[in-house]
């Protein structure tokens, strides 16, 4: 598996993320999609990375700059015939070390919470990240669960 950083302009990466947004409204309430459509996710403070094989995208996941000690996580997806082979657990893996190496003391992210996101909580569960509040300038509070894991032990 090579992960890159990705300059959204492959065919298969932009039909990815229109997988990713089309799941999050059909599987979440209207005024609770917090996912990035293209023009998102090429903000500046927005760094998007996917994961290939032999040519094959596997998934992707970005990371987004809050500030200078603080990121969040957007657009962990997998790519449908990819599932179950660890392609998730890499990705996280890689953006939690690239939240190390700009210093941040925390990465924060924010989910649904019924069962289509089931699988996302237990991951971010098992890598460490704990249930947390609303942060940046997220306010749902009735679907959203948000996570954070502390990459600074002082914090």
């Amino acid at each position: 598996m090579r992960v890159v950083t990705d300059d959204l302009t492959h065919p298969d990466v932009i039909a990815l993320v229109e997988l990713h947004l089309k799941a999050a409204f059909e599987n979440s309430p209207p005024g609770s999609v917090f996912a990035l459509d293209l023009s998102g996710l090429r903000d500046p403070a927005v760094t998007l990375w996917t994961a290939w094989e032999e040519g094959a995208l596997l998934g992707m996941g970005a990371l987004k700059r809050l500030d200078a000690e603080h990121g969040e996580l957007k657009s962990m997806r997998t790519a449908p015939a990819q599932l179950r082979r660890g392609v998730a657990a890499a990705m996280l893996d890689h953006l939690i070390a690239e939240g190390l190496a700009r210093g941040y003391r925390r990465l924060s992210l924010e989910t649904g919470n019924n069962a289509p996101f089931a699988p996302a909580r237990a991951l971010y569960a098992r890598a460490g990240f704990v249930e947390c509040g609303p942060f940046a300038d997220y306010t749902d509070a009735s679907f959203s669960r948000y996570y954070t894991l502390a990459l600074d032990p002082d914090v």
